[in-house]
């Protein structure tokens, strides 16, 4: 039984000579959520339309749910656009009710499923009005709420936090995490990467065209070992650049991420701390996602 819910091998695509995606390969397993990261320019979105057959890969193959992609797969993805567009004089339900028709569904199933994903995502109160009444928010939701309405077995979604706030952003990732004990497998692509690490499996990142990393959460992490140390304080941190036993450090303002040259060395830190500053934590901890991502997009060397 193939496992894969996505396969790409050696994806390229020029544009006026200059190469947006070169040579990706990876795959995302069934059932999982993968992250595709990377910074603006990266490649990340023409991989993503590459996949969608919006636009043909100069080479490579793809394979989608085990097969190549064609339009009767369509059905069997959701997909949520970096570049969003929804009718702004159609009525909630309306919408919902065109895509929704667009995907094979009837009329009275759409409505039973869009009053349930309306309620679940807090804007049944708004079935009735033009979608030119609601927030940025509300029509981003309204637009994943399309995504998912015809209960696809592959989910892609680019930038789906775009336009929401923190409460938004908890219920949307809720959501996805829901959709995954479902079985339903998802590729999700996010500069937000505290609420991308809370919910992949695994991390594709794209670095000017290239793969710079490839992996299972846990095993990126697990790689860069356990020397790092999470504070929070109050105070003047800035001598903390002229320790020598540190390789480098994240401020956050009130915290801190700190990475030894040698965890052996934490009393040491903790000592030096103590004597300079207010510390309301110390804790051990594992390297952030923003982290790996910062360095490997910053290294750019192709994995």
């Amino acid at each position: 039984m193939n496992q894969q819910a996505l396969a790409l091998q050696n994806l390229v695509k020029d544009f006026d000579g200059k190469r947006a995606v070169d040579r990706i390969s990876f795959t995302a397993r069934k059932g999982e959520i993968l992250g595709l990261l990377g910074p603006n320019g990266a490649g990340k979105t023409t991989t993503i339309r590459m996949i969608m057959n919006i636009i043909a890969p100069d080479q490579g193959t793809i394979e989608i749910l085990g097969r190549p992609f064609s339009n009767k797969m369509k059905d069997n993805i959701g997909y949520l656009p970096e570049e969003r567009g929804l009718y702004r004089k159609m009525k909630v339900m309306d919408v919902l009710i065109f895509l929704g028709e667009l995907k094979g569904l009837a009329a009275e199933t759409i409505r039973e499923r869009g009053r349930r994903l309306l309620k679940q995502f807090a804007l049944d109160p708004y079935e009735h009005k033009k979608i030119e009444e609601l927030s940025k928010g509300m029509a981003q939701k309204l637009q994943i709420i399309a995504t998912i309405l015809h209960q696809p077995e592959l989910l892609i979604l680019d930038e789906p936090f775009s336009g929401l706030d923190p409460l938004n952003i908890e219920l949307v990732t809720a959501i996805l995490l829901e959709k995954k004990k479902e079985g339903v497998s998802i590729i999700l692509s996010t500069h937000l990467m505290e609420y991308a690490e809370k919910i992949v499996d695994a991390v594709v990142m794209i670095s000017q065209g290239h793969k710079v990393l490839d992996g299972k959460l846990t095993e990126i992490k697990a790689q860069y070992g356990n020397k790092f140390i999470r504070i929070e304080y109050e105070g003047d941190s800035a001598f903390i650049a002229g320790l020598d036993y540190v390789r480098g450090y994240k401020d956050y303002g009130r915290a801190m991420e700190i990475e030894l040259n040698d965890l052996a060395d934490k009393n040491r830190l903790l000592k030096e701390l103590s004597s300079r500053i207010s510390l309301n934590a110390f804790q051990l901890t594992e390297p952030s996602l923003q982290h790996i991502f910062i360095r490997k997009v910053n290294e750019g060397a192709p994995a």
